[in-house]
């Protein structure tokens, strides 16, 4: 079944065209200039990912990923004209699972989409629930569930393939620039720091305490690590 895509842009042309773009690959759009319409579409149709200009002339797009995330837990690309990195981080840390800057070519913001719907099956643990931590950490790969302390935790994409690298091999280390390949699935300059927003986002979810985490570690000039072991 094809995957659908809600596409958020507000200028008309631009909007088509992106439409086109996904369509030729395979996509079902859903399109609107309003960000009040784009979160009724996401109450009322099965979205599989949003994509979302933060220039709306209603609602900010900011407050319409806000909304998004604290309904579900959807993928996000964002579009916006703001191009430096502290703008890019700050729509990270609202929960997007990537960002694209505008003038932007759309054959590269479908392959960004593509990426997105690609990355909760791109890394595999292993079939069947795999348990770390005496049980603290359960990962199931076929159900794509996490449970934390015995609660299911919902993820986004780049969470779920961010926790899924870190527990392939646990307590090893990795770069953050490692992770960004194995989880975007492609190299791209400038994102190697966005990692450190989605860890935020991800420590928020799975920590006890986020300001001392004991899941997802911190390794001082290295990158991270899962810091559970394994269970036999």
């Amino acid at each position: 079944m094809a995957s659908t895509v809600l596409l958020v842009e507000d200028e008309y042309k631009l909007r088509e065209l992106v439409r086109s773009y996904l369509e030729h690959e395979g996509l079902v759009v859903l399109s609107t200039g309003s960000g009040a319409e784009a979160i009724s579409f996401a109450e009322r149709a099965a979205v599989s990912l949003v994509v979302l200009d933060l220039g709306l002339p209603d609602i900010p797009g900011e407050e319409v990923a806000r909304e998004l995330r604290a309904r579900s837990d959807v993928p996000i690309v964002m579009l916006t004209a703001k191009s430096e990195e502290r703008d890019r981080i700050a729509g990270l840390q609202l929960g997007a699972d990537d960002y694209v800057t505008k003038p932007f070519s759309p054959k590269e913001l479908v392959l960004r989409v593509q990426a997105v719907l690609r990355r909760g099956r791109s890394e595999r643990v292993e079939a069947g629930p795999v348990s770390f931590g005496g049980g603290e950490l359960v990962i199931d790969e076929e159900r794509r569930e996490v449970t934390v302390r015995g609660a299911v935790v919902g993820l986004t994409p780049t969470e779920w393939g961010l926790l899924a690298a870190l527990a392939s091999a646990p307590g090893r280390v990795y770069s953050r620039l490692e992770l960004v390949n194995r989880i975007r699935g492609y190299e791209f300059e400038g994102y190697e720091r966005t990692i450190d927003s989605h860890v935020k986002n991800l420590r928020r979810k799975i920590e006890t305490d986020p300001a001392s985490p004991r899941l997802v570690q911190t390794v001082l000039g290295g990158g991270y690590r899962l810091g559970l072991r394994r269970d036999p």
